[in-house]
């Protein structure tokens, strides 16, 4: 089947993380053999009070054996309760579409927090949701 005609079924990946899990960086896709992801979509949601202290909270791939940064979201968009997608505010994707390109095969996704602080001040949790494909490398 040519490239143009692969069809992948789009999953939905839902985690309520802890400031410390977002702090220390958590596994939200486990790498798994001969997987490639890609994704199609993400939210995100600070619970408990907006997240603050922190530079960005990032969704954290792999693409050419090295770390990219599918989306970055800074605080100021992490106000209490707000739904934070990618075509928000202070968000920042890759160029030229490159967040919704697969990543390679056989990695995790992940998120954690940039520089800027030790916590995310009175957010107690982040929810993620992630929209994506898990397609055969």
């Amino acid at each position: 089947m040519a490239q143009a005609d692969r069809r992948a079924m789009v999953m939905a990946f839902r985690r309520r993380c802890t400031q410390a899990e977002i702090i220390a960086g958590v596994t939200l896709l486990a790498a798994v053999p001969g997987i490639a992801y890609r994704l199609v979509d993400m939210t995100m949601i600070a619970v408990g009070g907006a997240a603050q202290t922190a530079t960005s909270v990032d969704i954290i791939g792999t693409r050419a054996a090295a770390a990219v940064r599918p989306f970055v979201v800074a605080v100021a968009a992490l106000s209490q309760s707000a739904v934070v997608k990618p075509n928000s505010a202070n968000v920042t994707v890759l160029a030229d579409g490159a967040s919704f390109t697969a990543l390679d095969a056989n990695t995790a996704v992940t998120a954690g927090q940039q520089s800027g602080g030790s916590n995310l001040a009175t957010a107690t949790h982040i929810d993620i949701v992630l929209h994506y494909t898990a397609e055969k490398a």
